[in-house]
């Protein structure tokens, strides 16, 4: 039975991923979670100096999911180098770092930097406010996130991943625009954009007064947002949103994902990753599946 995969030339052993910002760098998992057993860990976001994130409170709740406003806090690049990428190459996984950043400057230092490092593939989040643009993120603009996914593909020297925002109208006008600029391969989606208020105190419960939605509660637009950006572009996509169990992940696959990633859950049940790899492979006996990638795109 075979349950390897392969984005962009790299090859990884399982499709299941862990989501950028729901994982760490796997330290905090390591203890519960055997990493050998991922395809890979994608980080934390990381950018090109420390970021201290948004004031508290920056997570809440909701009904399905949560809401976070987290302001990619990180330690920088630096504190990345040293100490998340030497923890990650002790197990037999593929690294994926996410990258961040306010200008397009600041991604390119990061993307330079890791560039001699043994990261396999870098992540772009352009759900990142562009202060230059007045802070509307990267990737809600076609035009923005074409310019920055070439300036990113100029200076990588590994495959490119763009990590499209929800927060569009049309999300295969985005995915085209990352494709035409030399984009790699595609991770999608990030979280919608929420609110949540408190009624007996009538205020907002995020300082940041919204939020990123994440959990089960997203999984339906994320799976059409797959499906119809699947039809729409040629480079492989890694679908995400609210995956729970292995079902929801093959529904991610089914619908042209060549990979998934589990985030919110992780919260939930720190075994969810290893319990969707395993769950795939279940299905894949039950059904009498040889081959993983037979399964991509089939929905019919």
């Amino acid at each position: 039975m075979n349950t390897k995969v392969r984005i962009a030339g790299v090859e990884f052993k399982n499709p299941v991923m862990t989501a950028s910002g729901t994982f760490g760098s796997g330290m905090e998992y390591a203890e519960f979670v055997d990493l050998n057993r991922l395809g890979a860990v994608v980080t934390k976001g990381v950018a090109n100096v420390p970021w201290e994130g948004n004031p508290t409170p920056r997570i809440a709740e909701t009904y399905g999911g949560m809401l976070n406003a987290i302001g990619l806090q990180n330690p920088g690049i630096d504190v990345f180098i040293e100490r998340d990428i030497p923890f990650l190459k002790k197990y037999d996984t593929r690294i994926i770092a996410n990258v961040c950043g306010k200008t397009v400057e600041d991604y390119l230092v990061v993307v330079e930097k890791l560039g001699d490092t043994q990261v396999d593939m870098l992540e772009i989040n352009v759900s990142c406010p562009n202060v230059k643009e007045g802070a509307i993120a990267f990737g809600q603009k076609a035009d923005s996130l074409y310019d920055i996914t070439a300036a990113v593909k100029k200076k990588a020297k590994q495959p490119v991943i763009m990590k499209l925002s929800p927060n569009v109208t049309d999300i295969t006008e985005m995915a085209k625009a990352a494709e035409a600029a030399g984009a790699d391969a595609l991770s999608m989606i990030n979280t919608l954009t929420g609110m949540k208020i408190d009624v007996h105190k009538r205020a907002f419960v995020l300082a940041n007064r919204t939020g990123g939605l994440s959990g089960p509660a997203v999984k339906p637009v994320a799976v059409r947002m797959v499906y119809q950006t699947a039809q729409a572009v040629k480079i492989p996509i890694i679908g995400m949103g609210g995956i729970a169990n292995a079902e929801d992940a093959l529904e991610f696959l089914l619908a042209g994902a060549t990979a998934v990633a589990v985030g919110a859950m992780n919260f939930v049940n720190p075994y969810t990753t290893v319990e969707v790899a395993e769950g795939i492979e279940a299905y894949m006996e039950r059904y009498g599946i040889g081959d993983i990638n037979s399964l991509i795109g089939s929905v019919s």
